[in-house]
This record gives C-alpha cells, structure tokens and sequence, in this order.
C-alpha cells in the first residue's frame, strides 16, 4: 500500500478512531510513524507503523 492509498482509505473514516496494527500477539495502537529514505537505485522510500510500547 502507497502512503496515497493509506489515506484515501484513512479519510473515509471517522476522524476520531484509534489507529491499530496487528502485531501477531493481539492489536497495537500506532503512536509514530517513521520514513526510511531509498535505500538504493529503484527502492521506494518506506514508512514504517510504530507501535505504541505503552500497551
């Protein structure tokens, strides 16, 4: 998924909704977010979901 796609898709929600991701062990809050920039010829940069460690 595109960082173009993700908020279309975020944009048809409710504003006030608690993102999640899951984690493999249950459901995680997303607190930040982080960019890796290309990392070579042809590589997309990434963004990579943090989860929050508060749960």
């Amino acid at each position: 998924m595109t960082v173009a796609k993700l908020i279309e898709a975020l944009a048809s929600m409710p504003k006030d909704a608690i993102v999640l991701m899951d984690s493999g062990a249950g459901l995680s809050r997303v607190d930040a977010l982080e960019l890796v920039d290309e990392q070579g010829p042809g590589a997309p940069a990434e963004v990579i979901l943090q989860p929050s460690l508060d749960e």
